[in-house]
């Protein structure tokens, strides 16, 4: 295959186009965008707009998570002429899943320039393919045509690979592909159309993918699986679609044109008992008994175009009861008037979350378990927390109607869930204390915890630091953290609610490139990288972590698509090789059990790279913060590179649930046996929701004995054998099936003649 340069083909005759949206001609422009908010600030860079909206390419600004150059970053409605603020992290086309992008040029030419039409096309390589997308915007068109020509240039075959567009938004929310429910990645053969969303109640940004057979990451990905053999080509088409507000109507509007569907109309009202229209009111339609799109009602007045075929719809809004759903059957032409009346508002629930021990307040994490959860998610969530101050107080507002809500305050860990049952009535307001029983004090030995990789609200983060720092402190960690893609922009948030808290934070920062993500820590506060994780070198990036003073570097989800051994594995990390990195994760994202075993064989080597242990989540209403966490011993005081130290030295474990204490020896300390001698390890035990089962683990992962358990509590004492060499360490289940695994007790084994050296004895001592 033949390389190329880094080119831009020449844009002396574009014109600045800001000035002109209210019409409907198209301008590009050169230069820093004019997109609010966003990431294309390179002068080099390119923006695309009409008046309807906005994109913007980074041709030589750095795009997320290691991306090569040339893909689109910015994304904007407009609204009166004015562009509104970006909302997307990235939008791509992406040759196979999240893998390594091996890649080394890229060609941006601007095909076509007139004020009714523009034309893009960027090309990449990946490896010894070429990726090449154009980009079409019209006159007037509210979506961008995507085209990709995914051509194998190369003399091998790519098998198996999943490629296909992609939209990453930077907030609001998501409503996946129609039909998949929540999962996360699946098939798409129950899919009720081809799109998905990306929300909040001003913009709706639509993905139309007809190409597409799986998802990633609920829909954000939308994928082909397929091969490629030598010299064979793909097209791949799509749409991002921008509507101005949070309404779907002109997506399924999109839907029926694109695909010349039969389709007829609904419209109607929405009213509540005083015969008001209800603020944020909208139409749920539902299809197959899956949520399908909605409508928003106006001043209480609606009306939509949906494909022929047969539908539910009720109407909702704000704190309010969902209305009794409406049958509907849609035939091509026709029309149905809806009428919505008597709409039921919300009722207030306030709460006081106290100790059952000590009558002090308790942070806490509130979920619906058993009533009405918003079914579009600016009109509330499914999920609460307590306030930073006062603390243990929340105030819920919520549709009317029975409810059962689980409280959760250390649950699985320190302490058990607690569930609460409540009846609210429309205007009724409703006060309940709820008194939470800590049944572990790890605190008293010397034992803290922390989630040691999590996101707020910058790139895919979609969490505010406020709540970030809620929901860390609700399910009881001991030091707060933060590790934003490429970014510390959270960092003096974060350190204020901390302190106001007095808590210890660890600052971090999750370096992203696309072959294998770490989250040096702690680093110095708001420091900013001086690599590029896209193109640099791993030894480069590791030395730029630690000159940005990280005790630790671990590496994160190691055998993921953009983890680093399994893409070392592959032959595609930059620089190959490095003993820089001192922590393998475990992550609540992704199957534990290759990190766990290239543990055991960094073990085998006496290599002493340990545990860190994290939940990836940034979405803390939708992921369980803490859900799997790290255990660290300081016996001194608590601070931030303490806790790191603890860990470097092995002193800690990574658990779902069960809370460890050793005796004696300590996690990644040294046990010393004479020849074939036996030893002892003692460990004593706490699950909050029951102990199952201990497991003692040798050299190569064997297990080398187990206890069967019963009860919350128990005393671990396993006897190593005498010819188990180089390490021992502990498996602990829950009866939930969750799990804590610890770092090696490091086992020495010397001769009697050198033990007696050494002790200054004598043989028959």
């Amino acid at each position: 295959m033949t390389h190329f340069r880094w080119h831009l083909a020449p844009l002396a005759a574009l014109t600045l186009g800001a000035a002109s949206l209210a019409q409907a001609d198209v301008s590009v422009t050169r230069g820093a965008t004019d997109i609010p908010d966003g990431e294309a600030t390179h002068a080099e860079d390119i923006t695309i707009a009409n008046d309807q909206l906005a994109f913007a390419l980074a041709v030589e600004s750095r795009p997320p998570w290691g991306v090569p150059r040339g893909t689109l970053v910015d994304l904007a409605a407009v609204k009166d002429g004015e562009i509104d603020l970006d909302r997307v992290a990235f939008a791509d086309f992406i040759p196979n899943n999240w893998s390594a992008w091996p890649n080394d040029g890229k060609n941006v030419e601007i095909v076509e320039k007139s004020p009714e039409r523009a034309v893009i096309r960027v090309s990449r390589n990946f490896g010894e393919a070429m990726v090449t997308t154009t980009y079409t915007l019209e006159a007037g068109s509210d979506r961008v045509h995507l085209e990709t020509e995914f051509d194998n240039q190369g003399d091998e075959p790519l098998e198996a690979i999943r490629s296909g567009f992609t939209l990453w938004p930077d907030t609001g929310y998501l409503f996946g592909v129609p039909g998949l429910g929540d999962a996360k990645e699946t098939e798409a053969s129950d899919a009720l159309t081809d799109r998905m969303v990306a929300y909040d109640q001003d913009w709706a940004f639509a993905l139309h993918a007809p190409y597409f057979d799986r998802i990633n990451y609920e829909g954000q990905d939308m994928y082909l699986e397929h091969s490629l053999a030598a010299g064979e080509s793909r097209r791949f088409e799509g749409w991002l679609q921008v509507v101005p507000e949070g309404d779907l109507a002109p997506v399924v509007t999109n839907e029926i044109e694109r695909k010349s569907l039969d389709s007829g109309e609904i419209h109607g009202q929405l009213r509540d008992g005083d015969g008001e229209a209800p603020a944020n009111g909208l139409v749920m339609i539902e299809k197959e008994g899956a949520p399908y799109a909605w409508t928003l009602a106006d001043d209480g007045k609606f009306s939509m175009s949906l494909p022929a075929g047969e539908y539910q719809a009720y109407a909702t809004a704000e704190g309010f009861a969902n209305s009794e759903p409406v049958e509907l059957n849609v035939a091509d032409g026709s029309e149905r008037e809806l009428s919505f009346d008597g709409m039921r508002g919300p009722g207030t629930l306030s709460l006081d979350i106290r100790g059952a021990e000590n009558d002090t307040p308790r942070d806490a994490r509130l979920t619906i378990l058993e009533g009405q959860q918003p079914p579009v998610e600016f009109l509330g969530k499914q999920t609460f927390f307590t306030e930073l101050d006062p603390a243990g107080q929340a105030e819920l507002k919520l549709a009317p109607g029975d409810y059962r809500l689980a409280v959760d305050a250390g649950a699985g860990f320190t302490a058990r869930q607690q569930t609460l049952d409540v009846s609210l009535e429309t205007g009724e307001e409703i006060d309940k204390s709820v008194e939470i029983e800590r049944l572990v004090e790890p605190n008293d030995d010397h034992w803290y915890g922390a989630d040691l990789h999590h996101h707020a609200n910058v790139l895919e983060g979609t969490t505010p630091p406020d709540t970030v720092v809620r929901a860390q402190l609700a399910t009881d960690l001991d030091l707060t953290f933060i590790s934003d893609h490429d970014s510390t922009a959270n960092h003096d948030t974060f350190s204020q609610l901390s302190a106001e808290r007095g808590v210890p934070f660890i600052p971090s920062i999750e370096v992203s490139p696309s072959w294998g993500h770490m989250n040096p820590f702690p680093i110095e506060m708001n420091g900013e990288l001086e690599v590029d994780p896209g193109t640099d070198d791993v030894q480069d990036i590791v030395k730029d972590a630690r000159r940005l003073g990280a005790e630790v570097v671990p590496m994160n989800h190691p055998y993921n698509a953009y983890g680093y051994l399994s893409n070392l594995g592959d032959g595609k990390v930059p620089g190959g090789f490095t003993p820089g990195f001192d922590l393998l994760e475990l992550n609540a994202e992704v199957d534990n059990e290759p990190t766990i075993a290239a543990a055991h064989r960094f073990w085998d080597q006496g290599t002493r790279m340990y545990f860190t242990a994290g939940t990836d989540t940034h979405d803390a209403w939708n992921d369980l913060t803490g859900r799997i966490r790290m255990m660290g011993h300081v016996p001194g005081e608590l601070t931030p590179r303490a806790f790191a130290r603890a860990l470097k030295d092995g002193h800690g474990y990574a658990t779902q649930g069960p809370l460890l204490f050793p005796d004696e020896h300590m996690f990644g300390d040294s046990l010393r046996l004479v020849e074939d001698a036996t030893g002892e390890w003692t460990v004593n035990a706490t699950a909050v929701n029951g102990l199952k089962e201990a497991r003692l683990i040798g050299q190569g992962g064997e297990v080398l004995a187990t206890q069967t358990l019963d009860g919350t509590d128990a005393t671990l004492t396993f006897e190593i054998p005498g010819d188990a060499n180089g390490w021992v360490a502990l498996e602990v289940d829950d009866a939930d099936g969750d799990t804590a695994w610890t770092n090696p007790l490091w086992l020495e084994r010397s001769s009697k003649a050198d033990y007696l050296g050494n002790e200054g004895g004598d043989e028959d001592a």
